[in-house]
C-alpha cells in the first residue's frame, strides 16, 4: 500500500502540493468529528445524572453545530484540493503524452496499436483523474478519524479501546490480504479495458469494410473476444475480492457487539457508569464507519496503482533525439550522404547519396514500394536514418529542434488528414496566428474557396473527424490550401493532386506553381505534366536511386522513366 501511495504522490508532479494540504485538512476534519461525540457525551450525562439545568443542552447544541459547520468547510476544502490534484495531474498527463508523441518516430504508429493509447489517453489516465480524490478521501479521512476515535477510546477506557483496536487491527490484516490478492489481477483488469477500446476504436473505423463485405456480426470477432476478456476480468475482480470484504463486514461487527458486550459487563460489575457504558454503546456504531470506507479506498488503491503504471508505460515510447537548436538556414539545399533505412528488419532504402540545390525543383518516380514516401519523410525527420545523415541549409535534420525544422517544411500528403474543427481552423492548422483574409487568399489560390462557399456556415463550417464530410478531391485542395499559407521554404508534394478533379486541376497546378516559386520542392507524381519540367528527376528502385538527370536526358534513356513516359502516352491516347 505505501508504494501504491509512492506512485500517486511521484504521478502526481506538482499537484503534489495540493494533496499534502489535503491531508492536512482531512486531520482537521477528523478532529471535528470528536465535537459531534462530545455533543452526544453531553446529552448522555444529562439524562443519566438528572440534571435540568440547559447548559448541557447548549453545549451538545455547540459541538453540534462546530461539527457540521466546520466538517462542511473542512470536507469541502479536502474536496477541492484533491479533485484539483486528480484533474490537473490527468490533464498535465495527457499534454506530456501529446507532446511525447511529437518526437515519436512515425514507425511506432506502424507497429503499435493506437487503440492502445487511445484507451490508455482516455479511460486509463481519466480513471486516475476519478479514482484519485476517492481513495485519498476514503483511505486518508478513514484511517485519521478512525486513529482519533480509537485513542478517544483508549483515554475514555482502556478496555473497550482494547477491543476496538483489535477489531481494527484484524480488519487491516484482511484488508492487506485483498491488497495483495488485487495486486495480481488490477493491471489484467487495466489491460482488459484497454484493449476493450482498441478493439472498439478499430471496429467502428472499420465499419465500412464490415459492411461491405457483409461481415456484420461475423467480423467483430475481435471485438466480441475484447468485450469477453474485459468481462473476465472484471467478474474475477468481483470473485477475489468478495470474500474479503464479507470477513472484513464480519469482524466489525464482532468487534461492535464485543464492545457493547463489554460495556454491559463493566456496568452490570460495577466498574463502568451507566453515562460511560450508553456512550460506549453509541461509540460501537462510530467507530467503525470510517474504517470501511479505508477498505473501500484500499482496493481502489490497487486499481489506480495498476492505471498509473499503464500511462507510465507511454514514457517508454522511442524518442528520436532532440538536443537540437533552433536554427534558421540561410539556404535550403537538401543533402543525402550515404543514407541508409530500414523498417525494422526490412531495409529500405540503400546508400542515397544526392544533392537537391536550393530553390529547385526535384521529381521523384518509383514503381510501388520502390522507397519514394519513405525518401521524403526522411527529410521531414518523421524517422531517423540508419546510417548516413540528411542536412538542410549545411546542418543536419538531427541538429535542429522538432520546432524550427518543421518551420522549414511544408508537406501535403497523399491521404489527407482533416481535423474535427472548422475549415478555416484546418487551414490555418499551421499558421494559428494568420488572419482571415490570409485563409481565404490562400483557400483562394488553392481553388477551394468556391466550393466552400457553398457549405452552410462557409469556412466556420466543422468538418468531421478525418474530414469525413468533404470529398476527396476537397480535402486535398485544403491540405494545399493549409500548406500555401503557412509557406515554408521548403515544400514536399506527395501526389498533390491525385485527387483533384480534371476541372480544377490545370488551376490547381498553376496555384502549386505559384506556391513552389523560389522554394525547394520535393514532389512525388506519377503524371508526366508534373514531372517533365522539373530541374531534375530521381527514379528510386528498391530503394536505390537508379537514375538522376532532367527529362531530355531520361527520356533518351532506356530504363524506368523512358517506360514510365512511353506508357504514359499510351494511357492519354486511350479513347473510348
Amino acid at each position: 500500500m505505501i508504494e501504491a501511495f509512492r506512485k500517486i504522490w511521484h504521478f502526481a508532479g506538482d499537484e503534489t502540493k495540493h494533496v499534502n494540504q489535503s491531508v492536512v485538512v482531512e486531520f482537521l476534519n477528523a478532529l471535528l468529528q470528536m465535537f459531534r461525540v462530545a455533543a452526544i457525551y453531553f446529552v448522555v450525562l444529562a439524562l443519566t445524572d438528572g440534571t435540568q439545568s440547559s447548559k448541557p443542552a447548549w453545549l451538545a447544541l455547540g459541538c453540534e453545530l462546530t461539527a457540521i459547520f466546520g466538517g462542511a468547510v473542512t470536507a469541502s476544502i479536502s474536496k477541492m484540493l484533491q479533485t484539483h490534484a486528480g484533474y490537473f495531474m490527468a490533464a498535465e498527463r495527457r499534454i506530456s503524452i501529446a507532446d511525447r508523441l511529437k518526437s515519436v518516430p512515425m514507425g511506432f504508429f506502424n507497429e503499435n496499436s493506437l487503440g492502445q493509447l487511445s484507451g490508455i489517453c482516455t479511460t486509463v489516465v481519466g480513471s486516475i483523474e476519478g479514482m484519485v480524490p476517492m481513495v485519498l478521501v476514503n483511505i486518508l479521512g478513514g484511517l485519521i478519524t478512525t486513529t482519533v476515535f480509537t485513542v478517544l477510546l483508549l483515554i475514555f477506557d482502556w478496555r473497550i479501546g482494547l477491543i476496538a483496536l483489535a477489531g481494527i487491527l484484524l480488519y487491516l490484516w484482511v484488508v492487506s490480504a485483498m491488497e495483495q490478492k488485487s495486486a495480481a489481477i488490477a493491471d489484467n483488469t487495466q489491460r482488459s479495458q484497454t484493449a476493450l477500446i482498441a478493439a472498439v476504436l478499430e471496429t467502428v473505423q472499420g465499419m465500412s469494410v464490415i459492411k461491405s463485405f457483409n461481415l456484420t456480426g461475423k467480423g467483430d470477432q475481435k471485438l466480441q473476444d475484447a468485450l469477453e476478456y474485459n468481462r473476465r476480468s472484471n467478474l474475477e475482480v468481483e470473485q477475489v475480492l468478495t470474500p474479503y470484504t464479507a470477513l472484513q463486514e464480519a469482524i466489525l461487527q464482532i468487534a461492535g457487539v464485543g464492545m457493547m458486550l463489554a460495556a454491559i459487563l463493566l456496568w452490570i460489575n460495577g466498574t463502568m457508569t451507566i453515562a460511560n457504558a450508553l456512550m460506549t454503546l453509541v461509540m460501537s456504531f462510530l467507530v467503525f464507519n470510517q474504517i470501511k470506507a479505508f477498505g473501500m479506498g484500499v482496493s481502489m488503491l490497487r486499481l489506480t496503482a495498476a492505471a498509473i503504471d499503464r500511462t507510465v508505460e507511454t514514457e517508454q515510447m522511442p524518442r528520436m533525439d532532440e538536443n537540437g537548436k533552433a536554427i534558421q538556414p540561410k539556404t535550403h539545399e537538401i543533402v543525402f550522404d550515404h543514407v541508409n533505412f530500414s523498417y525494422g528488419q526490412k531495409p529500405i532504402l540503400h546508400n542515397i547519396t544526392m544533392a537537391l540545390p536550393d530553390k529547385t525543383t526535384t521529381a521523384v518516380i518509383g514503381p510501388s514500394g520502390s522507397g519514394k514516401t519513405t525518401f521524403c519523410n526522411l527529410i521531414a525527420r518523421f524517422w531517423d536514418t540508419d546510417s548516413g545523415s540528411i542536412r538542410i541549409g549545411g546542418y543536419s535534420v538531427k541538429d535542429y529542434t522538432l520546432e524550427s525544422l518543421m518551420n522549414q517544411i511544408s508537406v501535403v500528403f497523399q491521404n489527407v488528414y482533416l481535423f474535427a474543427d472548422t475549415i478555416e481552423n484546418n487551414i490555418k492548422f499551421g499558421s494559428p496566428d494568420a488572419t482571415h483574409e490570409q485563409v481565404v487568399a490562400a483557400a483562394k489560390a488553392a481553388c477551394c474557396d468556391e466550393f466552400i462557399q457553398t457549405l452552410p456556415e462557409g469556412y466556420n463550417t466543422m468538418i468531421g473527424e478525418g474530414g469525413a464530410s468533404l470529398s476527396g478531391g476537397e480535402k486535398q485542395r485544403i491540405s494545399i490550401a493549409r500548406a500555401m499559407l503557412k509557406n515554408a521554404p521548403i515544400v514536399i508534394l506527395d501526389e498533390a493532386t491525385a485527387n483533384v478533379d480534371p476541372e480544377n486541376e490545370e488551376r490547381l497546378q498553376k496555384a502549386i506553381e505559384a506556391l513552389t516559386r523560389d522554394k525547394t520542392i520535393i514532389m512525388i507524381a506519377h503524371r508526366l505534366k508534373t514531372v517533365r519540367h522539373a530541374d531534375q528527376i530521381l527514379v528510386i528502385d528498391h530503394g536505390r536511386i537508379v537514375q538522376q538527370g532532367k527529362h531530355a536526358q531520361l527520356i533518351s534513356q532506356p530504363g524506368i522513366y523512358a517506360d514510365f513516359v512511353g506508357g504514359k502516352k499510351q494511357s492519354t491516347s486511350w479513347k473510348l
